[in-house]
């Protein structure tokens, strides 16, 4: 659903205000119109969702279903018409503000090729969220190779990355935490692919961003986590988001035998696909 708080994320944004050329408006009125609808969707799903879901009707149901199409759309029609508008004005400052609002949408090669020095809008104050955003992928960017970790396991052990990565067979590496939803509800796709494809090797080492052990162990119990995990309870000041580069979770890593990163943030379908061409 984050595509769908999409409106929420950039009303919270500040963005330098910019003169635009007669040839420069018809984009940006399509983007302020791609924005209120978003909005509109916003307010509609939060009315739902405000709802006991035993008491929620086949209408409400089919009006989920509705708005989850249609934020869908406009997420593709943003995408592209922000970068329509970054190749086209690229020798302005006019793209700066919708490069930085698809920065989270975009794979590492997209965002390092907007976020060109050469540009006229490279320099705009608006793009100082998508360059740290860039910094961050690069720690992970695949081809890189694993950075280690050392953290204890739920028994106290102190373990390290290193114990698994790089010794001959794939490894996903888990970002995850007790109190994230979506880590939870993405959770039982990761257990599939644990117990198709760990007697042909894959491995999974859960990273808690957890800060308490009793919360923490409780969910690895819950979930059905038979993997090996590793936190330093620090939260978001975890070794692991900074050796990383994670600014959201869910996210993962792929490492292929040699240690070498070849993926990341597989999710869903995307997770399976991938272990189904590697084990093939």
């Amino acid at each position: 659903m984050k595509k769908l708080f999409l409106a929420a994320v950039l009303a919270a944004q500040v963005f330098s205000a910019t003169a635009q050329t007669a040839e420069q408006k018809p984009y940006a009125e399509k983007m302020d119109k791609i924005e209120a609808e978003y909005k509109t969707l916003e307010t509609s799903y939060g009315a739902i969702a405000k709802k006991d879901p035993a008491t929620m009707t086949d209408a409400d149901k089919k009006q989920v279903q509705d708005i989850i199409a249609r934020a869908n759309e406009l997420d593709s029609a943003l995408l592209a018409t922000a970068l329509e508008i970054a190749e086209k004005f690229k020798a302005t400052t006019f793209p700066a503000k919708y490069v930085s609002m698809i920065a989270n949408s975009l794979e590492y090669d997209q965002l390092k090729a907007l976020l060109d020095p050469s540009t006229g809008y490279y320099n705009e104050a608006d793009l100082k969220g998508a360059k740290e955003l860039l910094k961050a992928l690069e720690l992970r960017v695949p081809g890189k190779m694993f950075t280690d970790l050392s953290m204890p396991n739920l028994e106290g052990k102190t373990v390290k990355l290193s114990d698994w990565c790089g010794k001959g067979n794939y490894v996903l590496v888990d970002f995850w935490a007790s109190w994230c939803g979506p880590c939870r509800a993405e959770m039982p796709n990761v257990v599939e692919a644990y117990k198709k494809y760990h007697a042909k090797g894959f491995e999974v080492i859960g990273v808690s961003f957890d800060q308490k052990k009793e919360a923490w162990a409780a969910a690895v119990k819950k979930l059905g986590m038979e993997w090996a995990q590793m936190s330093d309870l620090k939260g978001w000041q975890s070794a692991g988001a900074s050796a990383y580069g994670i600014r959201a979770i869910p996210a993962n890593v792929l490492l292929d035998p040699q240690g070498k990163i070849v993926a990341v943030d597989l999710r869903e379908q995307a997770l399976q696909d991938k272990l189904a061409e590697i084990y093939k």
